[in-house]
């Protein structure tokens, strides 16, 4: 099938196709073409002056033969409908405790089918339950277990889900706030889990040091491991009560992360009392529609009060609906 394509040297391939993607002109509907020295990159249009003008300027524009790429399937093919599951490192986790077992079965068959990486497929027996926010679960299909080793962001997570709480769903949220720390902060995660935030601070942005803590035993145990897993120095992690630590470490942050949104309320006098002057509290939430930020500020602001300080929120944002009219909330807030 002819196309029209960029023509680039292979060592310029990858951040050719980084621009194209962000121009949303790659063709995914054949295959790259090529040869000993060559990438032949298909287009859907061609670019404007000023978008060949992004490109290497080794870049040229051209015109090649492509094959068809075949359309990998997916789940929705073999079963008619779509069903709800989320991928934790080689682990499918179907999202309905109800599901019947034969229903259970024809979907677990259908995600190892489609997805090659997928190892064991997982259903909840429980909701979310208890101070360390963990789950019973009953293998489907695959493998008989619940550890991991989920890849984000350039990091790697070891994680059983059984015993610690863990969810992809927010790696979007996560860059988002590490692009808030800068070079030689001191970050606080107060609920720190196996580590999503506090290594991938650490990793990406070098803060002076990043104190990561958590009640949970076994997080903490998972949090150490991938400290070495992704070889970061700059990390301590502290098995404790935030409350407890907050008074060990006050006055010291930066930056603290509150990503407990159930009950982060309970203890935000804590944070106000690690916050340096001019630091910020990243507060989770989950609040009703009708009320999404108005009520979480007051208690921010109360407990900065209550310290003789003073809030200034930065930014405040809905990062995902969690129940009928419930949505977990973020906000930033600096304490003055």
């Amino acid at each position: 099938m002819r196309r029209q394509c960029i023509k680039v040297p292979k060592k310029k391939g990858e951040s050719t196709r980084r621009i194209l993607l962000k121009l949303e002109i790659l063709d995914s509907s054949v295959k790259i073409g090529a040869d000993e020295t060559f990438l032949y990159l298909p287009l859907t249009r061609e670019p404007t002056p000023d978008e060949l003008r992004s490109f290497p300027k080794e870049a040229e524009l051209n015109e090649c033969d492509f094959q068809i790429q075949k359309k990998k399937p997916v789940p929705e093919d073999l079963l008619g409908f779509s069903p709800a599951y989320e991928v934790i490192g080689d682990i499918a986790l179907l999202e309905d405790p109800d599901l019947d077992t034969q229903k259970a079965s024809r979907i677990a068959d259908a995600l190892l089918r489609t997805h090659p990486n997928v190892k064991t497929v997982l259903k909840p027996l429980t909701p979310v339950i208890g101070e360390f926010r963990v789950r019973d679960f009953e293998v489907v299909a695959g493998e008989p277990r619940t550890e991991t080793i989920h890849r984000e962001y350039g990091c790697r997570y070891k994680v059983d889900l059984a015993r610690v709480y863990f969810t992809p769903r927010l790696s979007t949220e996560r860059s988002r706030v590490l692009s808030w720390v800068k070079e030689g902060d001191i970050v606080v995660d107060m609920f720190s889990g196996v580590g999503p935030y506090s290594i991938l601070i650490a990793k990406k942005k070098k803060p002076s040091k990043v104190l990561a803590i958590d009640k949970n035993p076994d997080a903490v145990r998972y949090l150490r491991e991938n400290i070495i897993l992704n070889s970061v120095k700059n990390i301590e992690a502290i098995e404790g009560d935030a409350r407890e630590e907050a008074k060990r470490f006050a006055g010291a942050a930066d930056h603290v992360i509150m990503n407990l949104p159930h009950k982060a309320f309970e203890f935000l006098d804590s944070a106000v009392l690690l916050t340096k002057p001019g630091g910020i509290i990243h507060y989770y939430g989950i609040t009703p529609e009708n009320d999404l930020f108005e009520s979480s500020i007051e208690l921010i602001r109360a407990a900065a009060e209550k310290a003789g300080r003073k809030i200034e929120i930065l930014d405040k944002r809905v990062v995902r609906s969690y129940a009928p009219h419930q949505y977990n909330i973020c906000m930033e807030a600096r304490i003055i």
